[in-house]
């Protein structure tokens, strides 16, 4: 059989459909986000990212450069092993007791990534808990989904953010099975935000454990960055608090918190903890060092909602329409995949400008759109510069009046 032949057909359907995934080679520089060189064709040119997740700019902070460096010349380049087998290094557990901190729980446990963590933490739970079910908000992150899928467990969708209808679906379930109700604080697409009071207050009439996905809002919203979680003040009501260290913390890693017998849980049962080389120290020391600044400082948060909000204030100027949220994530629908790449190639080429195009299956098929990250190192000149192309490629590529709602 010609299984190249195989692959290749499906690949062109997807090129067909506008929905091929082509990536920008980026040479990121340190000192200088959001400037990157872009390599195409032999060439180096300079371009402005606008759709990092490096919210922050954390992964180009001194004090985070300095704490990996440090860290490197002190224990070496890996961790040596799995957590279980030599790889369970002094900075994971100086990391893991920050993050418990900061979320003001017992007990944390760290993983190579956010996707991982929910996996393993969901697929977990869900198998391990004796008639499980789990009721997963319609708008959940990928990782979340392949967690409650591979875990067997009975799943229940209610509808995006509607307290309602999860307390309908809470209510009709037997009230002596394991419940628990997943969704994200800031989901990443749209940039809305959960009523988390509401979820956690019908969680609780219904004996539900609730589990958080803070991904989007870690080091960004609550005075310690701690979340809306702690912007809310419901830390203490929410059961367990899952985040990542590779966007607003600038490195890489994902992490739960909860409590002690919850995370040793989790650490005695997940395979996608036990099963894997343990991230670097080094890569824990920056992230501890980024955590325990972006709990003191609130300059970086500050500064990025100002640039946020001119940047909104700046496209409401020009026409040019945006999803309106509450958050720091600013989409502009486009509703089209193959126009969404255009604009996203003419704003590379001929802008400078790099927005990568969100298409199927990050959105539904339908809610194509550019997804911007404003960051407090972009400054005003960048804002205007953004806003001017966009105006001028609204009108030269007559997407005029494209409604702002997916």
């Amino acid at each position: 059989m010609n299984f190249d032949a195989m692959f290749q057909a499906q690949l062109d359907a997807l090129k067909e459909e506008g929905n091929y995934r082509y990536f920008a080679e980026l040479e990121r520089t340190c000192g200088k986000f959001p400037r990157a060189a872009n390599h195409v064709d032999g060439e180096k040119r300079d371009v402005t990212v606008w759709c990092s997740n490096d919210y922050l700019g954390m992964g180009q902070n001194p004090l985070v450069i300095g704490a990996m460096c440090e860290a490197v010349e002190r224990t070496g380049t890996g961790a040596g092993g799995t957590r279980n087998i030599s790889g369970t290094n002094h900075d994971h557990l100086l990391l893991e007791a920050e993050l418990a901190d900061l979320h003001q729980k017992e007990a944390a446990l760290l993983f190579t990534s956010g996707y991982v963590s929910n996996w393993a933490a969901l697929s977990t739970l869900g198998s391990r808990l004796e008639n499980c079910v789990i009721l997963s908000d319609s708008g959940n992150h990928a990782s979340m989904i392949e967690g409650i899928r591979h875990s067997r467990a009975q799943k229940v969708i209610w509808e995006h953010n509607n307290v309602a209808d999860l307390e309908a679906k809470l209510a009709a379930l037997p009230a002596n099975v394991p419940k628990i109700v997943a969704f994200e604080s800031v989901y990443s697409m749209d940039g809305d935000i959960a009523p988390i009071r509401e979820i956690v207050e019908v969680a609780e009439k219904y004996g539900a454990m609730t589990y958080l996905d803070e991904v989007h809002a870690v080091g960004l919203y609550g005075p310690r960055g701690g979340g809306v979680a702690e912007q809310e003040g419901l830390m203490d009501r929410v059961t367990l608090i899952e985040g990542t260290l590779g966007k607003a913390y600038g490195v890489v890693g994902g992490y739960i918190t909860g409590s002690a017998a919850l995370c040793d849980f989790i650490r005695s049962f997940a395979s996608g903890f036990i099963f894997t080389t343990a991230l670097p120290p080094a890569v824990a020391a920056a992230a501890r060092t980024s955590i325990a600044h972006l709990k003191v400082s609130d300059e970086e948060r500050m500064k990025q909602r100002a640039q946020v909000a001119k940047l909104r204030a700046g496209l409401d100027a020009a026409g040019s329409p945006h999803m309106e949220n509450d958050s720091h994530i600013v989409p502009v629908m486009i509703k089209d995949p193959v126009k969404t790449k255009m604009l996203a190639d003419y704003l590379m080429d001929e802008w400078g400008i790099y927005v990568q195009p969100i298409n199927y299956p990050t959105v539904p098929k339908g809610t194509e759109r550019l997804r911007f990250t404003p960051s407090p190192l972009h400054n005003d000149a960048d804002i205007d510069h953004l806003v001017g192309a966009l105006k001028h490629l609204w009108k030269q590529c007559a997407i005029a009046n494209v409604a702002a709602t997916a």
